[in-house]
């Protein structure tokens, strides 16, 4: 009889490649119009003046300036309110 169970396949040794998601261009850094600020999954970052959103959720700059980020409290519908951080691209 054998002395140890069959070796079968392992559910380990698998990972999905990286997607280089976060902030591309942070405060302060000059840009040009369609450069890409952000890359994100969700709506962590909210676009600002001189911004504009991708449809998966990526921020592009929409003129050329240099970027600023701030935050603001908005009123959520349940009257809570929340903080977002807003990036925006200045002239």
């Amino acid at each position: 009889m054998a002395h140890k169970k069959a070796g079968g396949s392992t559910q380990n040794g698998r990972d999905s490649n990286a997607k280089r998601r976060g902030v591309k261009c942070f405060g302060g850094h000059p840009v040009r119009a369609g450069e890409v600020l952000i890359r994100q999954k969700g709506f962590w970052f909210r676009p600002g003046q001189g911004t504009h959103l991708g449809s998966d959720w990526t921020i592009h700059a929409s003129l050329d300036g240099i970027v600023k980020f701030c935050t603001k409290r908005v009123a959520k519908f349940n009257g809570n309110r929340e903080r977002h951080t807003v990036v925006s691209v200045e002239k």
